[in-house]
């Protein structure tokens, strides 16, 4: 299985990319918010969600391994494909499919082109009372994991505010609340204060929307 790939990209198309690893041409699917971030000739690093099948072998990019670990989340909904997932990934950005998850919200997931009312409902309520998915490092979110992605191009910004969801969250269950009400008072705040909130704001303002 293919988990990472580092070179140049050789060529961009509508759907997919061709990535030069040491003279091989690796064909990538990618979403179009990331396609967009690459330039042919440059050097990048992907994150790769191999799919075997018996009649294909196909590789899935991702300029952030949140993404990357969202795109395969969704895909644990019945009826979420890659092609659904990738709208999804191209509509919402990672933190806000985060606080749509915690809170139920379907009207975010209807926002991606082709999930239609039905499939945005179940893809709320089925993942609601699922952990968000990890992704594949521990260090994902931390300091060295983002200095690491922002030396090869990518925004760090989508690990920082994991990082300081999670971090929110954990002071919470510390405190002794459930994880899933934890989560949507964290969302409730994230979505009303914005992705630049500190963490110490978020902690302060979640337990007022858990004060009785």
């Amino acid at each position: 299985m293919i988990g990472m790939l580092k070179g140049v990209v050789e060529a961009v198309g509508a759907e997919e990319a061709v990535i030069d690893v040491s003279g091989v041409g690796y064909l990538v699917s990618a979403g179009s918010r990331t396609l967009a971030r690459l330039e042919p000739g440059a050097e990048v690093k992907l994150h790769i969600e191999t799919h075997v099948r018996e009649d294909a072998f196909k590789l899935f990019g991702f300029i952030e391994e949140t993404d990357r670990a969202w795109f395969v989340h969704l895909q644990s909904v019945q009826g979420v494909g890659a092609k659904a997932a990738f709208a999804i990934l191209d509509a919402v950005p990672v933190s806000e499919i985060a606080n749509a998850v915690a809170l139920g919200d379907k009207s975010t997931f209807a926002r991606a082109k082709g999930v239609g009312p039905k499939l945005a409902g179940r893809i709320a309520s089925e993942l609601k009372d699922k952990p968000p998915p990890a992704g594949r490092s521990l260090s994902i979110g931390l300091a060295a994991h983002a200095a690491a992605d922002s030396s090869a191009g990518a925004p760090a910004a989508s690990a920082a505010v994991t990082s300081e969801r999670e971090d929110a969250v954990s002071a919470l269950l510390n405190l002794g609340y459930q994880e899933n009400t934890a989560r949507q008072a964290v969302a409730q705040v994230l979505r009303a204060e914005g992705e630049e909130a500190a963490l110490g704001d978020i902690i302060r303002l979640a337990l007022k929307e858990l004060a009785p």
